[in-house]
């Protein structure tokens, strides 16, 4: 299981939100490209990001860091967060971003998720984030029509490689993750399924390796100290 450390991105610094609410932010520092390297000097081979000023807007704010986080370490980056166009999956893919992640786009867009995944293959991953059991969009603050497993069963149709999967009643909260939700995806679908929400130590790492998944996020956790990196990347493996 590749475990992918979490940068969240916004005004340039590195943050967490807690259940996904913009007014309960934590800035953990602010200079990412340290903590990036911080990752790789860990053992990481791979960095989750998501830049929050882009899921609530739709622009690129945080492009900068992105690119030099890509060209200066070398991390797999997939980053997230308002990309709702191909001009914008284009700019983060030229400045050497591996994998870039569609959410709200990909429930509002079909036929720009579609053309994505044509163009990109298994450059496109899909968040599917979850909140009250339907989709949430626009940075977590409404919710679509979508129940998860509608929303599954059409990612699976239209060829998506790779799912981030986020109970966002579990982000932040150090609470542990939602096994059982991962459980099922697992069992029930074929796409590549990223755990993201609540990993909070090493036995939640443990059980999602367990049940085979592709990866796991962990956020808060490394930024508290509640989970040490190196060894986390070992029982990943």
């Amino acid at each position: 299981m590749i475990l992918f450390p979490a940068i969240d991105l916004y005004d340039r610094k590195a943050v967490r939100l807690y259940k996904g609410d913009y007014n309960q932010m934590t800035v953990y520092s602010e200079n990412p490209i340290e903590i990036a390297r911080d990752f790789s000097s860990c053992g990481a081979t791979h960095i989750h990001m998501v830049d929050l000023e882009g899921a609530k807007d739709g622009t690129t704010p945080n492009l900068s860091i992105v690119e030099q986080i890509a060209k200066e370490t070398d991390l797999f980056v997939e980053i997230g967060g308002g990309i709702r166009n191909m001009e914008t999956v284009e700019k983060y893919l030229s400045c050497g971003v591996s994998r870039v992640i569609l959410g709200t786009a990909a429930v509002t867009d079909p036929s720009f998720l579609e053309k994505a995944v044509a163009n990109y293959g298994k450059k496109i991953a899909v968040g599917a984030d979850v909140k009250d059991g339907k989709i949430a969009i626009k940075g977590w603050l409404e919710n679509s029509a979508y129940t998860l497993d509608d929303f599954m069963a059409r990612l699976e149709t239209l060829g998506v490689s790779n799912v981030i999967c986020t109970d966002i009643s579990k982000d932040g909260a150090m609470k542990g993750t939602n096994r059982e939700l991962y459980r099922e995806l697992s069992r029930k679908y074929s796409v590549s399924i990223t755990a993201s929400g609540g990993v909070s130590d090493l036995d939640d790492i443990a059980a999602l390796r367990e049940m085979e998944l592709y990866g796991a996020i962990i956020g808060k956790a490394y930024y508290t100290g509640a989970i040490d990196l190196k060894e986390a990347l070992e029982v990943a493996k």
